[in-house]
């Protein structure tokens, strides 16, 4: 059981403040928006980036060393927002320092320290969640709203596709010895959906990996994963900046029925029968609106309401990724651990 907060706020820090896309001030406006996070410290080693956030919060104190913030200031919880090969080291010195840790997602880059973080914040009886905000996007909420209504009877294949043709970019999200590869990014995201979509045990992974153009950068050039359910469904990740034709960015098969969603109106189709009839409707995402993430960490921390995104379900990603890059490599399926 995870210890429970004696004080009638969580007091929180951040680790990474700077970054393209601001993700740290976004955090602690997500926990201020709760009503019930008080953020007290941020942590970041560019002093234009502890500049900026004490003009955005002038009341919180700044540190340029994680060990100096864990031992100088006094807050409950921390979220770690640093590139991907960093979250497992930063937030192993989090949770044995007694802090509650979120980490952005990706959790981290492979299952064993996945399985360090889960180990050490039950020893320590911490909670321990991944940022996979995603998990509340208004179209995987309408496509799974769709399944559980049954229009699409039994989902056996779900496709997913993400791609263009054009350069990666030079950052470190291209380097792969920061990043972790391609899929560690986005991919991240919509293997969480896939997992959410086709919610049953997996019993192997196959990858299929590509270098072929972009040579100056050591991310793959494309990722291919299919992902083998209990039952028999099928799932289909494809992720690629070599793609000179694109495909749905979501297609599901059921069988009775389908889901194609193409991106960019906000809306999917829907392809189904009635009383033995064939039809087809627009069906429209839902909202997307990621404050419930925080809400649900305050509630599980201060009165034990159970954890939406677990560890254990953010390592299952990090599992499919992990081991489907293996796969591609001595060219046959892999099991995963644990699953």
């Amino acid at each position: 059981m995870v210890k429970t907060n004696t004080r009638k706020i969580i007091r929180s820090a951040i680790v990474g403040y700077g970054g393209k896309f601001g993700m740290g001030r976004h955090h602690i406006t997500s926990m201020k928006d709760t009503g019930f996070f008080e953020p007290i410290a941020v942590c970041d080693v560019d002093p234009a980036a502890r500049d900026q956030a004490k003009t955005d919060y002038p009341e919180i104190e700044t540190y340029d060393c994680v060990e100096t913030m864990l031992r100088q200031a006094d807050f409950d919880l921390v979220t770690v927002v640093l590139p991907h090969n960093l979250h497992a080291s930063i937030g192993l010195k989090c949770l044995r320092a007694g802090k509650h840790t979120i980490l952005e997602k990706p959790m981290c880059l492979t299952v064993r320290e996945a399985d360090a973080m889960i180990r050490a914040s039950k020893e320590a009886g911490l909670t321990l969640s991944v940022f996979h905000c995603r998990h509340w996007d208004g179209d995987i909420q309408a496509m799974l709203e769709v399944i559980e209504k049954g229009l699409l009877g039994e989902v056996f294949h779900v496709e997913s596709f993400l791609g263009n043709y054009g350069h990666p970019g030079t950052w470190w999200r291209a380097d792969k010895t920061i990043s972790g590869g391609m899929l560690y990014d986005w991919g991240a995201h919509f293997i969480y959906s896939l997992l959410c979509l086709i919610p049953k045990r997996i019993k192997s992974v196959s990858g299929f990996y590509h270098k072929r153009v972009w040579h100056d950068v050591s991310n793959e050039d494309q990722t291919h994963v299919t992902i083998h359910f209990e039952g028999g469904a099928v799932g289909d990740l494809q992720f690629s900046n070599i793609a000179h034709v694109a495909k749905p960015r979501w297609r599901i098969l059921g069988t009775k029925g389908g889901i194609e969603d193409r991106g960019g109106d906000g809306s999917f189709t829907v392809r189904t029968q009635v009383a033995d009839y064939p039809a087809e409707m627009k069906v429209n995402h839902h909202g997307t609106d990621w404050s419930p993430f925080y809400q649900n960490v305050a509630a599980h921390i201060m009165s034990n309401e159970p954890l939406v995104i677990t560890p254990e379900r953010a390592r299952r990603v990090i599992a499919v990724i992990e081991y489907s890059e293996r796969s591609s490599k001595v060219g046959r399926p892999m099991k995963l651990p644990h699953e």
